[in-house]
């Protein structure tokens, strides 16, 4: 390999050394402080070697690798994710000696960062199993002080059996895609396309249709979202942070390479199913959480509303598509890590602080917390001033620029809907006539507080100066668009 080469995928390999490093100190050593803070010092020296590897972009480090200022952004939110879940690990371990867990943010992190510079589809599955395996391991993940019992086993073994049963259908996706069209690599796909070759066969339609369904499976989208509430609900509170930020983000980033590269948005029946999955996956994820009284279950119902909507950008065309998917992607990572980061806080070897009664006048007792999940919630509502609101006025914005009246009027009913169950939690951290809950909750810890602070700070930074992200997506978005090879 060239220099130019080692130098793009330094972000990848500084993760990678990090995992081999932190295998070798924990062989060693039962420290969950040095684990910790090896992990940590591993994903920032990666994500300072982002702006090295963007000097020499976009350049092909590999045949199935290829790093531009799309993947790099990509890069840079999913090192984001894993240094705040690594973080917020720490203080919800509270020293038991648990340093595996770290290795296995790692391994994940670095299968994301794999997922988000693929421009083929065998680096396409490979990143994609490097990031489930080690996610079947964390959800089920057993730390002598965790208090999730037989449910953390139960939610691996769902996700286990139904991620399979979804490799397997990308898995023949992908071998009819061949069939029809000779190779797996995203720019040549696209050069067929364009002479006319195979594009519009039984063949490759069945294998598009049969990778959408794939990859729905990993953005929880309905019909494939089953598993989301209970995995959710059973996996240790960092751990859903990650499956429901970094996870979800590097999956959208490859998806949306391959559509705007083989545009597959104006195949007329794949864009209905989009359109159908969208508006499915709105209602469904909105609806079911207004029922629920457990915070995880309420957040990955919302999870599944907030794929929904970003699938409208999807459907459209054009560098404001990327643009508008980016920077609602960037948004909901900070928002949900936060949320997450508060359930994590909160909760302790004894107790997870799930139910919306653990949450019951909070505001009296730990102000700053609430705070904290209240900016959460008003952005997970898109309440101006707050990153999601910018975030969902770019996907409006994406929409309404290629027509998508009917999607966008779906979206405004829906995020009607969302209020009343992010109201709800609002209502009972700032009732007065509430009890305190009937568990001890830890004191913060430093690395959780900080990491706490950063998210907000975040949050409401892109609601109120969203321009340099904007500049940042910009030079970005074309790139996604063209084929570099």
């Amino acid at each position: 390999m060239s220099h130019p080469q080692v130098a793009v995928l330094g972000p990848l390999l500084l993760v990678a050394l990090a995992a081999v490093a932190d295998l070798v100190l924990i062989s060693f050593s039962r420290s969950e402080r040095a684990a910790a803070i090896l992990a940590f010092a591993g994903l920032l020296l990666a994500f300072a070697a982002l702006p090295v590897a963007a000097s020499y972009a976009p350049r092909s480090a590999s045949p199935l690798l290829v790093v531009d200022r799309y993947a790099l952004f990509f890069i840079g939110l999913i090192l984001v994710a894993g240094m705040a879940t690594v973080a917020l690990s720490y203080g919800y371990l509270r020293e038991s000696g648990s340093g595996e867990i770290y290795v296995l943010f790692l391994l994940a992190t670095m299968g994301a960062a794999v997922l988000a510079a693929s421009d083929h589809f065998a680096s396409f599955f490979l990143g994609l199993e490097i990031l489930s395996v080690s996610l079947y391991a964390l959800i089920g993940y057993r730390a002598p002080r965790t208090a999730l019992g037989p449910a953390g086993i139960e939610a691996a073994l769902k996700y286990l059996v139904l991620a399979g049963a979804s490799a397997a259908i990308l898995l023949f996706g992908m071998a009819l895609v061949y069939a029809a069209l000779g190779t797996l690599d995203f720019g040549k796909m696209a050069e067929l396309i364009a002479s006319g070759k195979g594009a519009h066969g039984a063949v490759w339609l069945t294998g598009l249709a049969l990778v959408v369904a794939g990859v729905g499976f990993k953005l929880a989208l309905v019909p494939f979202h089953l598993w989301t509430p209970d995995v959710y609900q059973g996996a240790p509170a960092p751990v859903t942070a990650f499956v429901a930020t970094a996870s979800k983000g590097a999956v959208f980033a490859v998806l949306l390479r391959f559509f705007m590269q083989v545009h597959a948005q104006i195949v007329p029946s794949l864009a209905l199913v989009i359109s159908l999955i969208a508006v499915v996956s709105m209602f469904a994820g909105n609806l079911l959480a207004l029922r629920q009284t457990n915070i995880k279950r309420i957040l990955a119902y919302s999870s599944i509303a907030h794929l929904g909507y970003l699938l409208i950008a999807l459907r459209a065309r054009g560098p404001l598509a990327v643009e508008a998917i980016g920077y609602y992607l960037a948004a909901y990572v900070l928002t949900m890590l936060a949320a997450f980061g508060v359930v994590t806080v909160l909760s302790s070897g004894e107790h997870e602080a799930e139910e919306l009664d653990d949450y019951r006048g909070l505001f009296w007792r730990r102000p700053w917390l609430a705070a904290t999940l209240s900016t959460a919630l008003l952005s997970l509502a898109a309440i101006p001033l707050t990153g999601g609101f910018v975030g969902k006025f770019y996907v409006v914005a994406a929409g309404a620029s290629s027509s998508l009246w009917p999607l966008l009027i779906v979206l405004v009913l829906n995020s009607g809907i969302g209020l009343y169950y992010y109201l709800r939690i609002l209502v009972a951290m700032y009732s007065t006539g509430g009890e305190a809950a009937p568990f001890s909750r830890p004191r913060v810890s430093a690395a959780s507080g900080v990491a706490l602070a950063g998210l907000v700070a975040g949050v409401l930074w892109l609601g109120i100066y969203p321009a340099p992200l904007v500049r940042l997506l910009r030079s970005a978005s074309p790139a996604v668009a063209t084929a570099i090879r």
